[in-house]
């Protein structure tokens, strides 16, 4: 398996600071999970330490064995440049996948490569959306602030449920919040009426972990 080269932003602020290791040092590893040009020339890719050397494959496979139950979906009708650090945060919740609403096309650039570990599926509409996640079995969920939205805080989360967010600026459409099961709003405490929406989708995401999957440890 050959690996990608990886573009990391934060080496050319700081040319000093270098992520990831170097070449394997010592034997091979006898498994296939392991990229023979990433034992060779080190990985730098912006992977946990566990998966270093590990092919691209090997690591999604790894994670679908694992991936949590639910999905985050975002709608796109504006190129939101949002939509990179949803699919950031999406990864590192181990969500099942992320759906775009609208326009195939997003600004990848906020999800730091991760979105080649995550799997991405596109709706072209919200009708289309909402009847596969119908035929899923998956509670659709909206995430805005509308007069009938309930606090996120003190909503009991299904486990099996799809997060929507709109964009930035015009929020929601109408029509998810028609569809929806449900529409949360994140409480907040200070002059501004809402906050960003890749952040709002990063708490959502964790109200969810905290739910479903911290609650279970701890008991």
């Amino acid at each position: 398996m050959v690996s990608q080269e990886v573009h990391d932003p934060s080496r050319e602020s700081n040319p000093e600071h270098v992520i990831g290791v170097g070449p394997w040092d010592g034997p091979w590893p006898d498994d296939d999970r392991y990229d023979r040009q990433l034992l060779e020339e080190g990985d730098r890719r912006n992977v946990a330490d566990k998966y270093r050397y590990w092919s691209m494959d090997a690591i999604i496979a790894d994670l679908d064995e694992r991936r949590h139950d639910f999905h985050i979906a975002i709608e796109n009708w504006q190129h939101d440049m949002n939509i990179g650090t949803v699919v950031r945060s999406a990864n590192a919740f181990l969500a099942k996948e992320v759906h775009i609403i609208g326009r195939r096309r997003w600004n990848r650039r906020g999800a730091m490569v991760t979105d080649r570990y995550q799997h991405v599926r596109h709706h072209p509409t919200v009708e289309e959306f909402v009847a596969w996640a119908r035929d899923e079995g998956l509670a659709v969920i909206g995430v805005d602030i509308f007069p009938d939205s309930v606090p996120l805080e003190t909503y009991e989360l299904p486990r099996k449920c799809v997060l929507v967010f709109g964009q930035e600026g015009p929020g929601l459409s109408e029509e998810v919040h028609q569809a929806a099961e449900a529409t949360l709003s994140i409480e907040q405490f200070g002059s501004t009426r809402s906050i960003n929406a890749a952040s709002a989708a990063g708490i959502a995401m964790h109200a969810w972990v905290r739910r479903h999957v911290f609650n279970q440890l701890v008991k």
